[in-house]
């Protein structure tokens, strides 16, 4: 009787875990509430918990977050991209403005072996300061599939593409990212208001969802005057 109440406990906060991930309520990157609150608030022990948590980890609705890895700065502060760049440089206090340049339809052909389909809604966002200065232009390129392909028509929930995308059932499990720098070409600079040529910093980001869908590609052009990487290594003593 007891294995059996613990079983039905734990499998209940998984439940309940696994519904909030999947409603959107906990979106991809979103740290999950500290121990002593989560099971002060799910009404169970801390063993059911952390059994409840193994699973979902197993099941890769959730990852532990590691030490070390390279991570991209705001001015000296450190972003959490897994909520997207807007959330990120909003958790720093900085007064940054997003604007929407383009959400649309469009097809890359050239895509088609990578990816599986040539499809694509593409979502273009600018970003100033509050003087007005373009520190960073962003474009994704999100599949048309899955009820996405409405986005240019009923646009992001909450302005958020995070949101939108776990609302639609597609929630980030694993992927990659490069970061260089290279220069601006003529469209892009004109869009940044610096002359072309000139150096930004660019991350290209690939995401897929938990059950292996390609679900992001973004690219990134970063004002190196305020964007920085920053590697750690080895153990903290």
């Amino acid at each position: 009787m007891i294995k059996q109440v613990r079983f039905t406990k734990k499998q209940r906060v998984v439940d309940e875990l696994v519904h909030r991930i999947e409603s959107g309520l906990l979106a991809d990157g979103h740290l999950l509430p500290g121990e002593d609150q989560l099971a002060q608030e799910l009404r169970v022990s801390h063993s059911t918990l952390r059994a409840a948590l193994t699973e979902l980890e197993r099941r890769k609705y959730i990852a532990t977050r590691t030490e070390g890895g390279a991570i991209v700065t705001y001015d000296g502060i450190t972003l959490d991209q897994h909520n997207g760049w807007t959330q990120a440089l909003a958790n720093t206090g900085a007064r940054i403005h997003t604007e929407l340049l383009r959400l649309e339809a469009i097809e890359r052909p050239d895509l088609l072996h990578q990816f599986g389909l040539s499809q694509f809604v593409m979502l273009e966002r600018r970003r100033r300061r509050d003087d007005g200065t373009a520190i960073s232009l962003e474009r994704s390129l999100m599949p048309a599939t899955g009820g996405l392909e409405g986005l240019p028509r009923v646009g992001l929930i909450d302005d958020s593409l995070t949101i939108t995308l776990a609302a639609y059932g597609f929630v980030g499990d694993r992927g990659d990212q490069w970061i260089g720098a290279e220069p601006l070409n003529e469209e892009d600079a004109l869009l940044l208001g610096r002359p072309a040529g000139t150096v930004f910093l660019k991350a290209l980001r690939t995401t897929y969802d938990r059950h292996g869908r390609f679900m992001e590609l973004v690219e990134s052009w970063l004002d190196p005057v305020h964007f920085r990487m920053y590697h750690s290594f080895g153990t903290p003593t």
